[in-house]
């Protein structure tokens, strides 16, 4: 079985075990919500990447008022807007039809809808579409990855498909569940470093311990503490202002994002150093947790969210101190 048909298969089986019918963010349930990717993220990185953009399509048809997902439907959000190529929009009858081809499909074979982005005119829509082949293809060798193989990221090519607009144009990111949405994606990326810390956990407790795999270990346990408990007060945050009447949604999501990177990087260079290379040589799945979550995590922009951050707190915004 191939990567993408085993991560696939789990995923299937997530939504019939009914673990990915998590809270819907800002319900006063935010905190349950991001346990449960975090949850699926510490056992497997690529799974909890389609389940995070099923659940993440499921809170935008809600907020959004689009239609509600089919009993047994596998949903992606795919939203990416670089440059080239794009995805246009056009009136078809009642409706509206998609052509072009949309990068950075995760799930492209085995997602049955997605909530796909497209260009009406100068504008960008979103859009719910069922994937039938024929309208809807993946371009075959656009994920060579390593890291994050599973979570079948390559381009989907649309052909007229039949589409119906979600919102207005604007209103997918325009919404405050655009921000609690990528903390989601951070709470899946803190998962992957629990996962990956579990790794030395199990060496120090299997009778391998030493000062400096103990002193690793102690900083990863403290970094992981500190960023369990930042996303627990976001998610307080998220369920007691909703709708954002205090438009700090966006410094906040960089902000716990901003931590949990710096989290991640500490974490995977920690058990690195701490577990050497025999882990990365013997054991398929560290080595794979470890691989996932190098990519996942740069999902993140870096500096450029950095610089955005700080430029919200320079023009007002409350700082976090």
């Amino acid at each position: 079985m191939s990567e993408v048909d085993r991560v696939a298969e789990a995923f299937g089986k997530l939504l019939d075990s009914l673990a990915v019918d998590l809270p819907l963010p800002g319900s006063g349930q935010t905190g349950e919500r991001w346990r449960g990717l975090a949850a699926i993220a510490r056992r497997d990185l690529s799974v909890a990447r389609l389940a995070e953009g099923h659940v993440d399509a499921v809170a935008i048809l809600a907020e959004l008022g689009g239609p509600p997902p089919p009993p047994g439907s596998r949903w992606g959000v795919w939203a990416a807007e670089p440059p080239a190529p794009v995805v246009l929009a056009e009136r078809s009858g009642d409706g509206w039809s998609l052509t072009g081809t949309k990068p950075w499909c995760s799930g492209a074979h085995s997602c049955t809808h997605a909530l796909v982005s497209a260009r009406i005119g100068e504008e960008r829509g979103l859009f719910a579409v069922a994937l039938h082949p024929g309208q809807a293809e993946p371009v075959e060798d656009t994920w060579p990855a390593v890291g994050m193989a599973g979570s079948d990221s390559g381009a989907v090519t649309f052909d007229g498909a039949p589409a119906e607009i979600v919102g207005a144009p604007g209103d997918y990111v325009a919404r405050p569940g655009f921000w609690h949405g990528a903390i989601g994606v951070a709470a899946c990326w803190y998962g992957g470093a629990c996962g990956v810390a579990d790794k030395l956990l199990g060496n120090v407790r299997g009778g391998r311990a030493e000062p400096h795999m103990l002193a690793h270990l102690g900083a990863v346990d403290a970094s992981l503490h500190a960023t369990g408990s930042a996303l627990a007060d976001a998610a307080r945050a998220v369920d007691a202002d909703p709708l954002d009447t205090s438009g700090d949604a966006a410094a906040l999501a960089m902000r716990v994002r901003a931590i949990v990177e710096e989290t991640c990087d500490d974490v995977l260079a920690r058990v690195g150093r701490a577990t050497g290379a025999g882990p990365l040589g013997s054991s398929a799945e560290h080595a794979r947790r470890v691989a996932d979550l190098t990519v996942y995590v740069r999902q993140s922009h870096a500096e450029r969210d950095l610089a955005e951050l700080g430029r919200l707190v320079a023009d007002g915004r409350t700082p976090s101190w």
